[in-house]
């Protein structure tokens, strides 16, 4: 377990845990380093099910030799379609390791878009996870004329299924036995040919600006970035993580599997995304990471459930957790915590606490890293409180992840940290944007010069579109992006991350978007937690038959106005938000509204309730 005031066990690790200057070479030597070792599990029919680093060699070099026997060639994409489960990162690796190129595509990506990503990648090969993404491909499959084979990972539901373009991967795991035994030292040869500079991965942006772009990421940046990681936020064999993010997504793809491919640490895989809550405390993983969304509803679920606690419990727990905030002012401060708080708070733990980290499956964890957008400095403070600390990272799909972080040694709410000892990071100083510049800077948009020449300038540095500043300690905090910025009609500069931000810290809110450019006041679009307002509407006796109904009784309105007033108290009068109003659509990740990592798109937002944003300023 961790103490709050000692952070020692959070050091970073600076030597090379494992050897290779590529992904498939470094994972081939922790395949013979680590044979009998645990590396993945997942859970099958109710039993979490492990996989050793020699069973996974196995099926890695199986699924390789039979996209080898498929014809696919060095340099060549094969795409992968699906959620997150042990078969992505074996696919993923297999094709690595035949020397091609890998690119994912989102679960919950349209055919469309499954079309585009595809033939913008000259995708030869695509793995799909099931029927529901089968049918997706080949909707759209005569209008790939590059494709050759799908590979379907779960055949439930198509063992009838007559068609020579689709096979299953136990037949193309059969096929590269086959194809293995006839040219034994192939695989081998192809791994090692592979050179650094060479092509890796594609993981295409979001698309919020326009069709979604191929970042280009080399051996020789992924291997980089890995290592530096281990300087950031260091973990070993001991660890267990919780995979759950998109694979498709830099964030998972990199701090989850190769991170964990280079360290050892066990990667668990959740059922699915709506099991991530029960599942992390049956992992209850040592080393969690996820997007504020996921920190945002643990806490929400705290507070529900200390709304139905006993008085008793409800007393234990104000008063545990005034304790821990008492540490963490202490640890934030830079101060010495005296023994006497050291013995209340582990009497606090033991009361409250404890009970609290256990609810959310954060019980073992040693630390908490949050990013890809930003997260309240009240609930940052929130969770060093309960003994964890929580260290923010910064970074873009772009430069392959993390650029700065929060070291655990001075943490500071509301800032992303100094720039990783990995790459350089500073603020350009006539527009105020963070750059970056390293070796784990991508490659470039693929088929886009011109975008990529935008996007890195001559001297190597990378224009993330992030506004920031840099303070005294060489921290960074960023203002917002540069064409989110808010300038009222008044001529006021206003960052609506800062009020989303607080709007979202609510149990009742999972994300605003805050509008008021060239506009006399702030205006916001809230969309609700729906299983906290729900809960709400069933204590308070309101009658609703749906979602929609929900969002428009009088008593979820004024909740919500609860909240903004709430927010609102912290502000200026010039940064304060006169009206609302609340999505009357529940959202998932498959509306157009919402980026993958369940984001609101402001852009995209604004202009489709263009009449409803235009009655607030009626």
């Amino acid at each position: 377990m961790s103490n709050l005031w000692d952070l020692s066990h959070i050091q970073p690790e600076t030597r090379v845990v494992l050897e290779g200057e590529t992904i498939p070479q470094m994972f081939w030597n922790g395949v013979r380093e680590r044979g009998p070792r645990v590396w993945m599990r997942q859970k099958d029919l109710g039993i979490w099910r492990a996989w050793t680093w020699q069973q996974t060699g196995d099926a890695v070099a199986e699924i390789a030799g039979g996209l080898m026997s498929l014809g696919l060639a060095a340099g060549e994409t094969a795409s992968i379609l699906s959620n997150t489960v042990i078969e992505w990162v074996l696919a993923d690796l297999a094709v690595l390791s035949c020397g091609g190129v890998s690119n994912g595509i989102y679960p919950t990506d349209a055919a469309s878009q499954v079309h585009y990503l595809c033939e913008d990648s000259r995708t030869r090969v695509l793995f799909v996870e099931d029927d529901e993404q089968l049918d997706k491909a080949l909707e759209v499959r005569a209008q790939l004329p590059l494709l050759t084979k799908i590979v379907v990972f779960d055949m439930e539901g198509l063992r009838e299924l007559q068609d020579p373009g689709v096979i299953s991967l136990d037949e193309l795991r059969a096929l590269g036995r086959e194809y293995n035994a006839q040219h034994p030292q192939e695989l081998t040869a192809r791994v090692q040919a592979r050179q650094p500079e060479d092509l890796a991965i594609l993981v295409y942006t979001s698309g919020t600006t326009g069709k979604p772009k191929g970042a280009m990421h080399s051996h020789r940046g992924l291997v980089f970035i890995v290592r530096g990681y281990n300087i950031l936020v260091q973990q070993d064999e001991r660890d267990e993580r919780m995979a759950f993010l998109p694979l498709c997504h830099i964030a998972e793809r990199v701090g989850g599997e190769y991170f964990g491919m280079y360290t050892g640490a066990i990667l668990n895989f959740v059922e699915n995304p709506e099991t991530v809550p029960e599942n992390v405390r049956e992992i209850a993983p040592t080393v969690c990471t996820a997007v504020p969304r996921i920190w945002e509803k643990f806490y929400s679920a705290v507070m529900i459930a200390l709304k139905e606690s006993t008085p008793l419990q409800q007393a234990a727990y104000r008063w545990g957790i005034g304790v821990g905030t008492q540490i963490a002012d202490r640890v934030l401060a830079g101060q010495p915590v005296g023994s006497l708080l050291k013995a209340k708070f582990m009497l606090a733990r033991w009361l409250a606490l404890d009970n609290v980290r256990k609810l959310i499956g954060i019980h073992r964890a040693r630390f908490l890293v949050t990013g890809a957008a930003p997260i309240s400095p009240e609930l940052v403070k929130w969770y060093l409180a309960l003994g964890v600390p929580m260290l923010e990272v910064w970074g873009m799909t772009e430069s392959c992840g993390a650029s700065t972080g929060i070291t655990p040694t001075k943490i500071k709410p509301g800032s992303i940290g100094p720039a990783a000892p990995y790459n350089e990071v500073k603020i350009d100083p006539a527009t105020g944007e963070i750059l970056v510049r390293g070796t784990n800077v991508f490659m470039g948009y693929l088929n886009q010069p011109e975008k990529t020449r935008e996007t890195i300038d001559a001297e190597g540095w990378l224009h993330t579109g992030d506004v920031g500043s840099m303070d005294a300690d060489g921290y960074f905090h960023i203002t917002d992006r540069m064409k989110d910025i808010i300038i009222t009609a008044g001529g006021k500069n206003i960052t609506p991350s800062e009020l989303e931000n607080e709007l979202k810290f609510s149990p009742y809110i999972t994300d605003a978007v805050v509008v008021g450019d060239r506009r006399p006041y702030l205006t916001a679009i809230v969309m609700i937690d729906q299983d906290n307002v729900e809960k709400f509407a069933q204590d308070h006796d309101v009658p609703f038959s749906n979602y929609a109904s929900l969002t428009r009784t009088t008593q979820v309105q004024e909740l919500i106005q609860g909240e903004i007033d709430r927010v609102n108290a912290r502000f200026a009068r010039v940064e304060q938000i006169k009206r609302f109003f609340l999505l009357d659509t529940q959202l998932s990740a498959e509306d157009e509204e919402l980026t993958p990592t369940m984001k609101l798109k402001r852009k995209l937002v604004q202009q489709k309730y263009a009449e409803r944003i235009e009655a607030m300023y009626a």
